[in-house]
C-alpha cells in the first residue's frame, strides 16, 4: 500500500511538473524571440521535422557533423561530386538553423566543385545548385541571416555577372534565357515595367480565386489538359515551372528575330503537336484575357515556390530603385542585398554585425553601378548568342539617391563606414558626368556636376573649385588634361565612347549618341595632332605619332572589334552594320565579312536566308578599295623616305 501511495504521488508530481513546464514554454519562447536569441525572428518558423531528430541526439549531432565534413573534403578530392551533395544535404538538415553551414556548402558547390567539372553545362549545374541550396532552402530556415543574403548577392554579382570564371558567358546565357521564358521581356518604359511587375504581384493567390475572377480560365485549363495529356509528363499541363517555360517559348516564337528569320512558328505548327495544341488554345482570341491571367498567376506561384522570391518585394524594390531586368544577374544581387537589409539589419547592430551590414550594402550599390553599365538587355531564347547588354543611364539618379541613404545610415559606423560610399559616389558621378555629356544628355550632366560641386567642391569640407567650372571644360579636363601623364588612356576613352556610340546609336536608333562619339574621337585626334608634347616613355617607345595614328583609325578599329565580338548577339551585329552609314560599312566590310559569314553559316539563320541579304557589300566599295590602296602606298613611300633620312 505504501509503495502504491508513493507511485501515485510521483505520478501526480510528474503531471504537475509537466503542466508547469508547459505553461512556462510560451513565455520563454516569446522572451527569446523578443530578445533575438534565436536564428529567426519566430522560434518555430519553418522548422523541418529532422530538427526534432537533431535535438534528440544532442551533443552527438556535433560529432556526426564533424565526421561528415571530413568525409566531404575527402570525397571532393576524389571527384565524387554527387556524394558530396548528399552529405552536404544531410549536414544542413542536422544544423538547419546555422546559417554558416548553408553558406559553406553553397559556396563549395558554386565555386570549389563547379570548377572541377569538364563542361560549361556541368559547371552551370553546380553553380545553380549552390544558389538554389541557399536561396530555396537555407533562407527558408534562416530568413533573418544577413550572411546568407550577402553571399547570394555576391554569387550573382561575381560568379554570374563577373568574368573570372571561364564559363561565365554560359552562365549569363542560361540565366537570361530562363528568366526570359519565366517572366517574358520587360517593357522598356519604367512606368510600364512597374505595372508589369505589379500585375504579377497582385495575381490571385489560389486557382479557385483565379477562376472566380476569370471564369474562362477553367475552359483554357480543360482544353490544355485534354490536348496535352498524351505527351511526356513535363510537356503535359500542370501549374508548374515547366508549363510556364513552355508558355514562354510559345510567346517568344512569335517575337524572336531568329524565329521569324527561320520561320520557326510555321515549322512548329506543322511538325510539333505540342506546340500546335498550345497555339490553338493559347492563341485563341477568346482565351486571350484568361491566358494572360493564368500566366500572371503561374509567374507569382513559381517565383514563390521555386525561387523563394516575393513578387510584391520585387515590385517594391523596382519602385524604390529603378528599372530592374530580372534576366540580369545584378538585378538578383540587388534583390537579395536589399532584402537582407530589410529583414536582417536590425539583428546585426553590434560592433561585429555592423560590418556585415556595410558589406551587404556595398553589394547593393555595386549592383546599381553594374546595371548602369550593362542593364539594358536584349535576349533571344532561340539564339545561342550571348545576351546583349548596354548601358542604362536611368540608374545614375538612383545611385545618387541611394548614396545619400547609405551615407547617412553608416555615418556613425566605426572605421568611417560612410566614407566608403562617399568615395564611390564621387568617382562614379564624375564618370557619369562625362558619360551623360558624350551621350548627348547635357542637362542631366550639368545637374550632376552642380551636385558634385555642392558636395565635394565649393560646398565640401575642404572647399575646392574643381567642379565649379563650365560643363564642357570639366569633361575636357577629366579627359584631355589627364592625358598629359598617361596619353595612351586617350585611345581607351575614344574606344569606350565609340563602342557606346555604335551600339546605342545604331541599335536604339539614337544617331545623336553616335554623332557625339564620332565628334569626341575627332576632336581628341585634332587635340593631339596640334599638341606641342612629344610623349616618349623611358624605353623610347610610344611616340605621339603612334598615338595619333591609332586615333586616326580608331573608328575603323572599334567598329571592326564590335563586328567580331561574339559576346554581342550576331543579330545585333548584323543590325548595327545595316544601320551604319555606307562610309562606315566600307571601313569594316572586307575585314569582317569572312568571319561574320562563317558564324552566320553555323547559325540557324542560314537555313532560311542568304548571307548577302543580311550583310550586303556597300555601294562604292571598289572605289574605296582603290583609294585605300593609294593611301597605303603613300604611307609606305613616306616611311621609306623617313628611314633613308635617318640613316643619312
Amino acid at each position: 500500500m505504501r509503495d502504491k501511495i508513493i507511485q501515485l504521488g510521483a505520478a501526480l508530481l510528474l503531471v504537475t511538473c509537466m503542466v508547469g513546464a508547459g505553461s512556462l514554454l510560451n513565455p520563454i519562447l516569446k522572451e527569446s524571440d523578443d530578445a533575438r536569441l534565436r536564428y529567426t525572428d519566430v522560434s518555430i518558423e519553418g522548422a523541418p521535422p529532422i530538427v526534432a531528430l537533431g535535438t534528440a541526439i544532442g551533443a552527438l549531432r556535433g560529432l556526426i557533423v564533424d565526421y561528415l565534413w571530413i568525409k566531404i573534403n575527402l570525397m571532393k578530392q576524389k571527384g565524387l561530386f554527387y556524394e558530396v551533395m548528399a552529405d552536404a544535404d544531410l549536414i544542413t538538415k542536422l544544423q538547419p538553423r546555422f546559417g554558416q553551414v548553408w553558406s559553406f556548402h553553397g559556396h563549395n558547390m558554386a565555386y570549389n566543385v563547379s570548377v572541377m567539372t569538364d563542361t560549361p553545362e556541368e559547371r552551370w549545374a553546380w553553380v545553380k545548385a549552390g544558389i538554389d541550396l541557399v536561396r530555396n532552402k537555407g533562407l527558408r530556415h534562416n530568413p533573418n541571416d544577413l550572411q546568407l543574403y550577402k553571399e547570394l548577392a555576391f554569387w550573382f554579382s561575381h560568379k554570374l555577372d563577373g568574368y573570372s570564371d571561364d564559363a561565365h558567358f554560359h552562365y549569363k546565357r542560361e540565366m537570361a534565357k530562363n528568366w526570359h521564358l519565366l517572366l517574358g521581356p520587360p517593357p522598356f518604359d519604367y512606368d510600364q515595367r512597374l505595372a508589369w511587375m505589379k500585375a504579377v504581384a497582385d495575381a490571385p493567390r489560389t486557382l479557385s480565386q483565379l477562376e472566380r475572377e476569370y471564369p474562362r480560365v477553367r475552359v483554357v485549363i480543360d482544353e490544355l489538359t485534354e490536348g496535352l495529356k498524351g505527351f511526356e509528363k513535363r510537356n503535359q499541363f500542370a501549374l508548374n515551372q515547366d508549363f510556364l517555360r513552355n508558355c514562354g517559348m510559345w510567346r517568344a516564337s512569335k517575337t524572336s528575330m531568329y524565329a521569324k528569320a527561320l520561320e520557326l512558328e510555321t515549322a512548329f505548327k506543322a511538325n510539333d503537336p505540342i506546340y500546335k495544341t498550345m497555339d490553338e488554345v493559347l492563341g485563341d482570341p477568346e482565351n486571350a484575357e484568361a491566358v494572360a491571367a493564368l500566366e500572371r498567376f503561374l509567374r507569382r506561384k513559381v517565383l514563390i515556390e521555386e525561387y523563394n522570391m516575393d513578387p510584391q518585394l520585387m515590385y517594391e524594390y523596382m519602385e524604390e530603385t529603378g528599372p530592374l531586368d530580372w534576366r540580369h544577374p545584378q538585378a538578383h544581387a540587388l534583390y537579395w542585398s536589399r532584402k537582407g537589409s530589410q529583414f536582417a539589419d536590425d539583428r546585426n547592430q553590434d560592433d561585429d554585425g555592423v560590418y556585415k551590414v556595410i558589406n551587404n550594402d556595398r553589394h547593393l550599390i555595386h549592383a546599381m553601378q553594374s546595371l548602369a553599365r550593362t542593364g539594358n538587355m536584349n535576349v533571344d531564347p532561340f539564339s545561342n548568342d550571348n545576351p546583349g547588354r548596354l548601358s542604362d543611364n536611368r540608374w545614375i539618379t538612383v545611385i545618387e539617391k541611394y548614396f545619400m541613404e547609405l551615407y547617412d545610415k553608416h555615418y556613425k559606423s566605426r572605421g568611417a563606414g560612410g566614407d566608403t560610399f562617399t568615395n564611390f559616389h564621387e568617382n562614379f558621378m564624375t564618370r557619369a558626368v562625362c558619360s551623360l555629356y558624350r551621350s548627348g544628355d547635357r542637362e542631366e550632366a550639368q545637374r550632376i556636376l552642380e551636385r558634385l560641386d555642392e558636395l565635394y567642391g565649393s560646398g565640401g569640407l575642404i572647399p575646392t573649385l574643381q567642379y565649379a567650372v563650365p560643363l564642357d571644360a570639366f569633361v575636357q579636363e577629366k579627359t584631355y588634361d589627364s592625358y598629359v601623364d598617361e596619353p595612351w588612356t586617350a585611345y581607351n576613352d575614344v574606344q569606350s565612347a565609340l563602342i557606346r556610340g555604335f551600339r546605342e546609336g545604331l541599335l536604339f536608333r539614337r544617331p545623336e549618341v553616335l554623332e557625339d562619339a564620332l565628334k569626341f574621337a575627332s576632336d581628341l585626334t585634332v587635340y593631339f595632332k596640334t599638341s606641342d608634347h612629344n610623349y616618349v616613355n623611358k624605353f623610347g617607345e610610344g611616340r605621339m605619332s603612334d598615338l595619333v595614328s591609332n586615333l586616326d583609325k580608331s573608328v575603323r578599329d572599334v567598329f571592326v572589334m564590335l563586328m567580331l565580338d561574339t559576346s554581342i548577339p550576331l543579330v545585333d551585329r548584323i543590325t548595327m552594320y545595316n544601320r551604319a552609314p555606307a562610309e562606315q560599312q566600307m571601313l569594316v566590310f572586307d575585314d569582317t565579312r569572312g568571319v561574320i559569314e562563317a558564324e552566320f553559316e553555323d547559325s540557324r539563320l542560314a537555313q532560311r536566308i542568304s548571307f548577302e541579304s543580311v550583310y550586303p557589300e556597300p555601294a562604292g566599295m571598289e572605289e574605296f578599295r582603290l583609294l585605300q590602296s593609294d593611301l597605303n602606298q603613300k604611307k609606305l613611300d613616306e616611311r621609306k623616305r623617313n628611314e633613308g633620312a635617318e640613316r643619312q
